[in-house]
């Protein structure tokens, strides 16, 4: 068993890697200040407007969450679950709430990082190998994969600092 001072720190690690990016663009800087009338456009010869990666990283960590605190996990079809139709308008308050969303899940999965019974290294019962710390690296990675694609529509619609 891992000693409590390395847990934590190992955790802290965990946490600011998804929380901040260390060094890649936070998600929260690549969403940040961008113009309602951006969040819906599909650049041309790209799959996916910003809104569409907004929701689909919600929807995906949402999905890692439940997962990883319950045996009652249902999986979700890939990739129809996962991924929303593009639409042109996406109004202020959907914005902020699929953000918002993002953010309490964060919290919620830092919790379950944080609770020291918790062993960050065994395999859950109803998985096939998974443990907390891999879902907290999926999450890391997955969030910084779609935030640097966030950055580069941004660049393409010359929305980005």
């Amino acid at each position: 068993m891992m000693e409590k001072t390395e847990r934590k720190k190992l955790v802290n690690e965990l946490i600011t890697l998804i929380e901040k990016g260390n060094a890649h663009v936070s998600l929260w800087d690549a969403t940040a200040k961008l113009p309602a009338d951006l969040r819906g456009v599909v650049p041309e010869s790209l799959p996916y407007s910003i809104w569409q990666l907004v929701e689909h990283l919600r929807i995906a960590q949402k999905d890692i969450l439940e997962f990883s605190v319950s045996s009652e996990y249902k999986e979700k079809e890939w990739p129809k679950d996962y991924w929303t139709p593009a639409r042109e308008q996406v109004s202020d308050e959907e914005w902020e709430n699929a953000l918002n969303e993002i953010r309490d899940d964060q919290k919620q999965f830092f919790a379950l990082l944080n609770t020291e019974t918790n062993d960050l290294f065994a395999a859950f019962p109803w998985g096939d190998g998974q443990t907390l710390l891999r879902e907290a690296l999926l999450i890391a990675d997955h969030n910084s994969y779609h935030t640097a694609e966030i950055v580069v529509i941004r660049r393409l619609l010359n929305a980005w600092k």
